[in-house]
């Protein structure tokens, strides 16, 4: 690995991505990105690729955050499986503290949580599921930021119990008319192409409303970006998702 040159980048909303998921392009990502969400074990991950991973992010001088899920790695955490809350919370306390082991063992600091997938979803709008999340973190570290879906039933239940919470939006992710993410399966949930993933990031950054899915104005206050790692398209769009960020930001 070089001498590390990197400055970190300044950007309209900070950038993140999801990463240690096998993607080919996780180092790469990590030149643009300003966080960083390190699977931990839950949908996939384990402690080699988390070392690997957040030793990275420390050469890059990106945020680590944790990207627990619920424990399925035979579906990638992206369906809803019958566990108690119980067996929920140590799952993602076990996970959680697999990777703030780590960042403590290469000398960095974890700085949020981002939970993955269907727990993503589902933990946005569900008081209970959110609560665990919240307590996870709390005897953890309270001082762990919560990242989620911005505008979402989430932020303010967290925040109301003292959570710094990182509220996300989606460079590459159609939204439904109710500020909710439209499911994976749904056509064209996913944005396959740049431009129009541009023009998104764009409204996102300005404050004017987007366009969801079924054609209604929907407006995202966010204050973090998400480009998906597992995008076949992830390094050419940050890239650009970057270049957009410094236009939008002319102090850089």
């Amino acid at each position: 690995m070089p001498a590390n040159e990197h400055k970190p980048h300044s950007y309209a909303l900070d950038l993140n991505a999801d990463l240690g998921e096998g993607g080919r392009y996780d180092e790469s990502l990590l030149r643009l990105i300003t966080s960083a969400n390190v699977a931990c074990g839950g949908h996939i991950g384990d402690e080699a690729s988390m070392i690997k991973t957040v030793t990275l992010a420390k050469h890059y001088q990106v945020k680590i955050g944790a990207h627990p899920s619920y424990p399925d790695p035979a579906n990638f955490g992206r369906v809803t499986i019958d566990i108690s809350h119980d067996e929920l919370f140590t799952s993602l306390h076990q996970q959680i503290n697999a990777l703030r082991e780590i960042c403590e063992l290469i000398g960095v600091k974890l700085h949020h949580v981002k939970p993955h997938g269907a727990l993503y979803n589902q933990a946005a709008q569900n008081s209970a599921l959110g609560q665990i999340i919240i307590d996870v973190i709390k005897a953890i570290d309270p001082k762990l930021k919560l990242m989620i879906l911005a505008g979402s039933q989430l932020v303010s239940q967290a925040r109301a119990q003292g959570l710094a919470v990182i509220e996300e939006a989606f460079a590459d992710r159609r939204y439904l008319s109710s500020g909710a993410l439209a499911p994976r399966a749904q056509p064209e949930a996913v944005i396959e192409d740049s431009q129009q993933a541009l023009q998104q990031v764009k409204k996102l950054t300005t404050g004017e409303p987007i366009t969801s899915l079924d054609g209604q104005p929907v407006i995202i206050n966010a204050t973090s970006l998400c480009v998906h790692g597992d995008n076949p398209h992830a390094l050419s769009l940050a890239k650009l998702i970057g270049q957009q960020l410094k236009v939008n930001h002319p102090a850089n």
